[in-house]
C-alpha cells in the first residue's frame, strides 16, 4: 500500500494551479465580505490573480519535464506553452471584456471568479495525464463556463442558451465517461502510459477499446465543437453575452487541443489508425458544414460560431496526420486561432455601447471613415480567418495542410482549400461593408486604453507572425518533440 506525500518536490509540477486555485479562493472570501462586491476590485485582483500565475509558470519554463501525483498529472514544455497562452488569452479577454461588463451589471466578484476557476480547469486538462485527471478539468471548465452564460438573468437569450449548453455538455460529459469505462474495461488502467503499454503490447480487447474510441472522440468533439457534434455553438455563441462569448471561444481551444494530444497521441497511440478514420470525418463535416452554413448569417457572432466549426476541422486536420509535424502544426493553429478569436470579438465587444450590442454585420458599415485604424485591424484579423497572406492564419493553415499531405491525405487537402475558398466569402464580405458602405452612425469609437492596446496588439501580432512565422513554430516544435 503506498501512502501520499505531499513534499514540495511533488507540489513543485503543479505550484502555478495551486497559486491560481489560493488566489481565486481568496478572491471569491474577499468579495463576499465587501460592502460593495463585484466591480473593479475584483478585476483587479482576477488579473492579478492570472499575473501570479504566469510569473510563476514563467520559472519552470526551462525545468525538466516531471510526473507527480502517482502518474496523474505531468509537467512538460507542451504544457507550459499552452498553460502561459490560456492565461495570456484569459487576461486579454478580461481587459477586452471590462466595459462590456461594467455597463450591463456583469463585472461582478461571481463572474471574475468562474473565469478564474474555469482556467484553473483548463490549466488541468493541459497537464493531466490521467483519464480521472482529464475529466475533473474538463468539468471545471465546463461548469464554470455554463455559470457564466446563465449569469445575465434578465436575458431569456442567455438564459436558454445556458439551458442548451448545459444539456447538451452533460450529455457530451456521459459519452465521455462511457467511452473512458470501457477503454479501462478493454486495458484494465486509466492511467495514460499504462492504456498505452496494454494496447501496444496486445493486452487489450481490441473491441471494447474500438467501442470505447468511438465514444471518447465523440465527447471530445463536443467540447472543440467539431460538427456533427456543433449544435450547441450557433446558439451558445449567440445567445450569451459578448464577453462570455469570448471567453468561451478563446482560451479553451487550446485546452481541448491538449486534451486530444494527451489523449489520443500519449494513450490511445497503439490505435491511431482508428482514430484518424474517426477525425478525418470529423473534419470533413466540421469544413462543410461551418463554411457553407456561414455563409447565410446576418448576426456575426453567429457567423463567427460556424467559422469556429470549420476551424475545429483544420485542427482535426493537424492532428489526424498522426505525427510530431502535425501536432506541432495543430499546436501552432491553436494559438493563431485564439489570437484571431480575441481580436475579432474584441471589435464586437469596442463597437457596443449601453443598450446596443454591435453584432449584426450592418453594424460594421463604414468603420473605416469612424476609425481607419480599427478598420486595418478588422481587415487583417478577417484576412487571417480567411487565411489569405500574409497573415497567421495563412501560416497555420498552410502548416496544417503540409502536414495533412505529407500524411498521405492528399484528397482531403484538396477538399479543405476548396471549402476554405468558399470560407473567404463570408469574411470579405465584412471587408466590404467597413470599406465601400457608409456608416449608419457617426458616433465615437470609445474604450478604456488598455483595451484599445490589447485590441491593436492582436492585429499587429496577426499581421506580424504572418510575416515571420518562425519562432513561434519553433516554439511548438520544440513543445510537441519534447513531450509526446
Amino acid at each position: 500500500m503506498t501512502t501520499a506525500t505531499f513534499s514540495f518536490a511533488t507540489l513543485a509540477p503543479a505550484l502555478p494551479e495551486i497559486v491560481l486555485l489560493v488566489l481565486a479562493s481568496l478572491l471569491l472570501v474577499v468579495d463576499a465580505f465587501r460592502r460593495e462586491p463585484g466591480g473593479k476590485g475584483s478585476y483587479l485582483m482576477a488579473l492579478a490573480t492570472l499575473a501570479a500565475t504566469a510569473l510563476v509558470l514563467a520559472f519552470q519554463v526551462n525545468d525538466a519535464s516531471s510526473v507527480t501525483f502517482h502518474g496523474m498529472y505531468v509537467d512538460d514544455l507542451l504544457g507550459r506553452v499552452l498553460k502561459l497562452a490560456t492565461i495570456v488569452a484569459v487576461a486579454a479577454t478580461l481587459v477586452l471584456s471590462r466595459s462590456y461588463l461594467e455597463l450591463r451589471g456583469l463585472l461582478t466578484g461571481e463572474y471574475a471568479c468562474l473565469a478564474l476557476f474555469g482556467t484553473l480547469g483548463m490549466m488541468v486538462m493541459i497537464s493531466a495525464h490521467h483519464f480521472l485527471a482529464l475529466y475533473l478539468g474538463l468539468e471545471l471548465m465546463a461548469l464554470s463556463q455554463y455559470a457564466m452564460v446563465a449569469l445575465q438573468r434578465d436575458s431569456a437569450r442567455a438564459t436558454e442558451a445556458a439551458m442548451k449548453y448545459f444539456v447538451l455538455g452533460a450529455l457530451a460529459s456521459g459519452l465521455l465517461l462511457y467511452g473512458m469505462s470501457m477503454i479501462y474495461g478493454a486495458t484494465g488502467s486509466l492511467d495514460l502510459t499504462r492504456v498505452a503499454y496494454a494496447i501496444e503490447h496486445g493486452e487489450s480487447r481490441s473491441i471494447l477499446g474500438i467501442f470505447g474510441l468511438v465514444f471518447v472522440v465523440a465527447g471530445v468533439a463536443f467540447k472543440l465543437g467539431a460538427a456533427p457534434f456543433h449544435m450547441w455553438i450557433p446558439d451558445v455563441y449567440h445567445g450569451a453575452a459578448t464577453a462570455t462569448t469570448l471567453y468561451i471561444g478563446a482560451a479553451p481551444k487550446l485546452a481541448a487541443l491538449a486534451f486530444m494530444l494527451r489523449l489520443l497521441a500519449n494513450g490511445l497511440q497503439g490505435m491511431t489508425t482508428d482514430w484518424q478514420q474517426m477525425l478525418v470525418a470529423l473534419a470533413v463535416t466540421s469544413l462543410l458544414v461551418g463554411n457553407v452554413i456561414a455563409i447565410a448569417q446576418a448576426n456575426l457572432k453567429r457567423m463567427l460560431a460556424y467559422s469556429t466549426i470549420s476551424h475545429m476541422g483544420f485542427l482535426a486536420m493537424g492532428v489526424l496526420a498522426g505525427d510530431d509535424n502535425g501536432y506541432a502544426a495543430a499546436l501552432f493553429y491553436a494559438i493563431a486561432y485564439t489570437l484571431m478569436t480575441l481580436g475579432s470579438f474584441g471589435m464586437i465587444l469596442l463597437l457596443s455601447r449601453a443598450g446596443f450590442e454591435a453584432e449584426d454585420l450592418a453594424d460594421f458599415k463604414g468603420l473605416n471613415q469612424r476609425s481607419r485604424w480599427y478598420a486595418f485591424v478588422m481587415l487583417a484579423l478577417m484576412f487571417s480567418l480567411a487565411g489569405i497572406p500574409p497573415t497567421i492564419g495563412f501560416f497555420a493553415k498552410l502548416a496544417v495542410l503540409q502536414a495533412a499531405l505529407a500524411a498521405g491525405y492528399t484528397w482531403l487537402v484538396v477538399v479543405a482549400v476548396l471549402l476554405s475558398v468558399v470560407g473567404a466569402f463570408y469574411y470579405l464580405r465584412i471587408v466590404r461593408l467597413m470599406y465601400m458602405e457608409a456608416p449608419d452612425v457617426d458616433d465615437a469609437i470609445e474604450a478604456r486604453p488598455e483595451a484599445r492596446w490589447v485590441l491593436s496588439a492582436t492585429g499587429i501580432l496577426t499581421v506580424a507572425l504572418g510575416i515571420l512565422p518562425a519562432p513561434l513554430m519553433d516554439l511548438c516544435v520544440r513543445a510537441i518533440t519534447a513531450s509526446m
